[in-house]
Formats: C-alpha cells, structure tokens, sequence
C-alpha cells in the first residue's frame, strides 16, 4: 500500500501520529500515506478519532507524537509553509453570516492573496452554481447553499489538499449527488481529498481509498476498487465494532 513520495508530488504522511488529551486517546500510532490524486474515506463510530486526524491535518491541533509531512513538510516545524496548501470544510463553515458570500469569498481571497480576486470569484460562483448568490447574505443559505458556499470558499486560492468532515450531513439527496461530483472533480484535478463519513453508502462514492478508524486506531483500509460495495456494511461491522 504504502509507496516512496516522487519529488514534487503532493502528499500527506503520517508516521506513529498519536494524539491524547489528558487520559484520554483520540488516535494511537497512525500510520498513513496520501498521494496527490487520491481521496481518502475515512470511517469509523462516533469518537473514533476522525476530526482529530482532520484538525492535525489542518494543522489546528498539534499530534501528540509521530510525524505529519505535507508536501515535505513538518506541520509542526513549518506550520506556515503548509496551511497555503490545506483547505477545511467543516461543521464549522467558517463563513460570516452576516455578510453576504461575494463578501465571504473577497475576504478569504484577500488572506490568501488569490490573484485576479474578483475573477476567481465569479469562477467559483459559476463551479458551484452559486451566480445568483452572491449579493445574498450567507446566513440565509439553506444547508445545501451553505454547503455549496463553504465548497467554493474552500478551493477559491486553489489548495493540493482538500480536508472534508462528514460533509454529506444533513443533506438531500440531490446535494449529496453534487457533492460526490465536486469530489470526483478535485480528485480528476489530481488534489488530495481526505474526507471523513458516518454514511457508509454514501462514504464509500467519496473515496478512492478507504479506511475504518476504532478508537483511535486504524483497524482496515482497502482500496475502493478491491471492496464489493455490497459487502462493505459487513466489512465495516467486523473493524468498527466497539467491545462493551
């Protein structure tokens, strides 16, 4: 599974990663590695470990122990060589409700320092149809819209690594199919996508890769293509059961 970086390439590794808070163990001894292309769908029960793998990745909370490289670097020696790389959609939109999404995006873009601002803008309005948005403020967005403006928020200063947390919640049918098809056109853009998932069916369309976190640790993983879509709730029962 595992392969040697090829100079240049994008990539996360993760080397004995752990992660503790107090007494508790949010992640033991994670073992990973992402190429640029790659996504990767991560599953696992609730307190699994998952959003702590994603905030270290995002380089908001810092690993206990092990090593994280992102594109060569030390997350935790180089923090500012990497963020310009990572992009989070999360729970948290990280959107400001009161202003409107061209509002949003122009704000973001100028952290960023995304050349060609307003360009950039009506191109990511355009990819997440959101054109007729923009002048709106955020805060009255349905979840799908919201959703739509954190996706366009994410990718406006064209990050290698898109970090996504159980992005298909609360979701309707129609969002979740346009979701999978932003994912499948990062993937197509050859961006690492790692996302996390609680829906087993839906999850497994996100990933080319798939992984199943237990209490902190890594207890499966499998390439997508090896994995009949049929067995996977079996697949997923047998290394994601919690022993009471």
């Amino acid at each position: 599974m595992n392969r040697k970086s090829v100079a240049g390439e994008k990539s996360i590794e993760m080397r004995g990663v752990s992660k503790f808070f107090g007494d508790h163990r949010a992640l033991r001894n994670i073992n990973l590695e992402v190429h640029e292309g790659e996504s990767l769908a991560i599953f696992g029960p609730n307190g699994a470990g998952k959003t702590s793998l994603l905030r270290i990745l995002a380089t908001l909370s810092k690993p206990s122990a092990g090593t994280v490289l992102i594109n060569g670097f030390d997350i935790v020696k180089r923090p500012a060589a990497v963020r310009p790389s990572i992009s989070l959609v999360s729970h948290q939109s990280f959107l400001y409700e009161d202003l409107t999404l061209f509002e949003n995006l122009k704000f973001y873009g100028r952290m960023y320092s995304v050349p060609d601002l307003e360009r950039r803008i009506s191109d990511m309005a355009s990819r997440f149809n959101l054109e007729s948005r923009l002048c709106e403020k955020v805060g009255s967005f349905s979840r799908g819209l919201h959703q739509r403006a954190s996706l366009a928020r994410a990718v406006l200063h064209d990050p290698s690594i898109v970090l996504l947390d159980e992005p298909e919640t609360g979701l309707d049918s129609q969002a979740v199919l346009t979701l999978q098809g932003t994912i499948r056109q990062l993937h197509d853009e050859h961006r690492i996508v790692v996302v996390t998932s609680h829906n087993l069916e839906q999850g497994y369309e996100l990933g080319t890769r798939l992984v199943i976190l237990k209490e902190g640790e890594i207890t499966y993983q499998a390439e997508r293509e090896e994995v009949d879509r049929r067995h996977f709730p079996k697949i997923y029962e047998q290394y994601a059961r919690v022993e009471r």
